[in-house]
């Protein structure tokens, strides 16, 4: 879809996009200012609040009920039998007891937001969160609930919302990815890759994965040890590598999967030098290290049962990391909390006992999220820096056996911070944290999607790309910048 008249602006560059001649042309323009993307040939739809995002996901489903959004009626009603009014139908269990949280809520800040004990160290921040307590999914399985989170489709074969920006907005620097993804240090949430995957969008826009405090934190980027690999012969292979890449590309300009690839050599080089400097932590100060909870022993620290002080510094680093990422130009920044389901758990899905599932990671999540906000607000960066917190549904007021809660895809919390975000309560719950208090008016992952795209001066309806004959998009055919949580 593009006027083919060669005098037109869009034309000539439709045109000068085939072979790896136009590729470099365009990566020149818009490195010169003259083109952020081919999708966006004049430039933002209107000014941007936010120039980067933070992507927080706890993988497994966090419970909202017992963190942000207090419930005094599951107080009240604690043990007796829950009765909503309305049939129930969960996940894999039938309807407890009333479920009070395991955890205290108390007033912060000068808004008065009550927060449970766990998340205790969000209270110093909680003026500049919006907290959206009336957020509805679409499913109460893992891995179509996550997928509706990352991509705004709960099945497979849609790009990643960091896929999105960084096709939309390019990169703001030679040396770094545009979208970085920070996994759970014990391996990869439900749909693994495909949360941050490009999909039908250039190869180039994908995720890359960086595993903070590992030996080698980014995969394959330097060459085994060898005794008969040296630095120079190296480079002489990655030299005829990329020549003979060069000459097969050009003989298929239709295909951009080894431009990408090409790219990610190119990259890959830039990286040995730039990411090895902002993955070193030990440029930071101790006060630093402190205000992010990093343990004295590092990604050393026990493990071997899950508890807070290796919750935090694991979480804590990844946040610091993902500060220091995007101090350096990085778009977006994908942090997870938790990874795909096992026994014991070691993530949020806590269908037998919240307080022992929760109470790690919560603690873990919260001072190490508190600590961000603060770094970036302290460092002049909150301003243009847009946070999102989720998870891929909620989960219920009443009980699964004593201690655990089921799925609840009818009602659970995002929240926004910094970017022109103007702090405060913005949609609710209704009186158990079931469903939402306006049940004609709940808000959905697109509406999130719109206002993250609008704060980067984005128009959501615009940035699109035509796929099998469908000009798709990150909020399909849906989605409302929410303006009331704006400032």
């Amino acid at each position: 879809m593009f006027d083919a008249s060669p005098l037109s602006r869009r034309g000539f560059m439709s045109h000068a996009s085939m072979g790896i001649a136009g590729i470099a042309l365009a990566d020149l323009f818009r490195r010169e200012g003259l083109l952020a993307n081919s999708a966006l040939p004049q430039g933002l739809h209107h000014p941007p609040r936010a120039r980067r995002v933070i992507q927080l996901f706890m993988a497994g489903a966090a419970s909202a009920v017992d963190l942000f959004d207090h419930k005094p009626l599951l107080t009240k009603k604690h043990g007796e039998p829950w009765d909503p009014g309305e049939q129930v139908e969960l996940f894999q269990s039938t309807p407890g007891a009333c479920l009070k949280s395991p955890w205290t809520f108390r007033p912060y800040g000068e808004s008065g937001k009550e927060l449970s004990d766990v998340v205790a160290p969000l209270g110093t921040v909680v003026d500049d969160i919006a907290f959206i307590h009336n957020v509805v999914g679409k499913t109460g399985v893992h891995s179509q609930g996550t997928l509706l989170q990352t991509t705004g489709f709960n099945m497979p074969g849609f790009p990643s919302c960091g896929s999105w920006i960084s096709y939309g907005l390019g990169s703001e620097t030679e040396n770094l990815p545009a979208f970085v993804v920070l996994p759970d240090h014990r391996g990869l949430a439900s749909n693994g890759a495909k949360n941050w995957s490009s999909a039908f969008l250039p190869a180039e826009h994908q995720g890359t994965v960086i595993r903070p405090g590992q030996a080698e934190p980014i995969a394959d980027l330097r060459p085994p040890a060898s005794s008969f690999i040296t630095a120079d012969s190296d480079h002489d292979g990655l030299d005829l590598l990329s020549r003979l890449n060069r000459r097969y590309a050009e003989e298929r300009s239709g295909d951009d999967r080894l431009s990408a690839r090409i790219r990610s050599y190119e990259l890959a080089a830039a990286m040995q030098l730039s990411a090895t400097e902002a993955l070193d932590l030990a440029q930071e100060p101790r006060y630093i290290h402190d205000l992010y909870g990093l343990a004295p022993e590092g990604p050393g620290v026990d493990d071997t049962t899950i508890n807070e002080k290796a919750e935090t510094e694991f979480f804590g680093r990844k946040c610091l990391v993902a500060r220091r990422l995007l101090e350096r130009g990085v778009r977006f920044v994908q942090i997870w909390s938790g990874n795909d389901n096992g026994f014991p758990r070691r993530n949020w899905d806590s269908h037998e006992d919240v307080h022992r599932d929760h109470g790690p990671l919560a603690a873990g999540m919260a001072r190490g999220t508190g600590a961000l906000i603060a770094d970036l607000k302290q460092r002049g960066l909150l301003d243009d820096t847009l946070i999102l917190w989720t998870t891929e549904f909620g989960r219920m007021p009443c009980s699964q056996g004593s201690q655990g809660r089921d799925h609840n895809p009818f009602v659970f919390t995002n929240w926004l911070c910094g970017g022109g975000v103007r702090g405060g309560v913005y949609g609710e719950s209704d009186e158990w944290g079931f469903k939402p208090l306006d049940r004609d008016h709940p808000t959905q992952v697109y509406d999130i999607h719109a206002t993250v795209l609008h704060q980067l001066g984005i128009d959501h309806t615009k940035l699109t790309l035509r796929h099998n004959g469908i000009d798709r998009r990150l909020t399909d055919v849906h989605g409302h910048v929410l303006h009331d949580l704006l400032l």
